[in-house]
């Protein structure tokens, strides 16, 4: 081995989409923080649904354990007719952040009131408060519900849930209040942020990629545990060709078994700084 090889070290890897008890995770911030440093890890994003609450905790362990934390959070947006996760990452100004979120965590809760409401009607039992227990100060949703659904006996298990009562097109969906896109975007922008579009599967066509990129978005989260081999250089190419960044995540809530392992997408440590580079370009700009 040249002594440069020597020098270089082992690869690093970052973790770009991670979830903690500040929304639907398993686990609280400093938790996460610790599991990414038993793997390693040299850098993770703090994405939680709709709240930037658990940064700070996650920040200040990250600082103890020598792992960096990436300021961020997952917005659900709609795009036309369709519903498009957004990661907001690099938060600058997490406060402007979460000012804007407030209002956004209160439709959350009017929300579970009507998925409830309709699980009574259909001869479940459940309440708000049983939801909002397993939420406890965390942003209300969906995993919460089928959490309290679990501990109440009325599904055996987490996934029934959502497969027979409160998944799209089941008798208790509930679609959320539609936030454009554009205008999400534009949120991350003015907190500091890079916006990237959060597994976007299939449906991340040249097209749709072109007309995000008009609005806005910086990147797209082109590793992801539901992402196949063929998807993910089409989505490398697609995103290139756009001009814009590439970014991956574990989408990692706290379990420890199934596919999305914390640090299991393997994201290169350089595109990481490839983003911190357009964090320090844009913010040069506006000085």
């Amino acid at each position: 081995m040249s002594d440069a090889a020597q020098e270089a070290g082992p690869p690093q890897f970052v973790d770009l989409q991670v979830h903690t008890t500040a929304s639907d995770g398993a686990l609280a911030p400093a938790l996460v923080v610790q599991a990414a440093a038993d793997a390693q890890l040299h850098a993770i994003a703090i994405t939680d649904h709709d709240t930037v609450d658990g940064l700070d905790e996650a920040t200040e362990a990250g600082a103890r354990l020598g792992v960096r934390i990436v300021p961020g959070v997952e917005l659900s947006t709609h795009f036309g007719d369709d519903e498009l996760h957004l990661l907001g990452l690099h938060l600058a100004n997490r406060e402007a952040m979460r000012d804007a979120l407030a209002e956004f965590r209160q439709q959350r809760v009017v929300r579970a009131e009507r998925i409830v409401a309709t699980l009574n009607a259909h001869g479940m039992p459940i309440t708000l408060e049983s939801v909002l227990r397993e939420a406890a100060d965390g942003a209300v949703g969906r995993p919460h519900i089928a959490r309290a659904m679990l501990a109440g006996g009325w599904v055996r298990e987490f996934r029934e849930a959502f497969d027979k009562w409160i998944g799209w097109g089941r008798p208790a969906y509930m679609a959320k209040d539609r936030f454009d896109v554009a205008d999400a975007i534009d949120l991350v922008h003015r907190a500091g942020g890079l916006a990237v579009w959060a597994h976007p599967g299939e449906s991340a066509t040249p097209t749709r990629i072109q007309r995000l990129a008009d609005v806005g978005l910086d990147a797209v989260e082109v590793l992801h545990p539901s992402h196949p081999p063929y998807l993910v250089q089409r989505l490398v190419e697609y995103t290139d060709k756009a001009g814009l960044l590439p970014s991956g995540g574990s989408d990692w809530h706290g379990t420890q078994d199934g596919p999305r392992r914390l640090g299991g997408q393997l994201v290169p440590k350089i595109w990481l700084d490839w983003q911190d580079a357009k964090v320090a370009s844009r913010s040069a700009a506006l000085a």
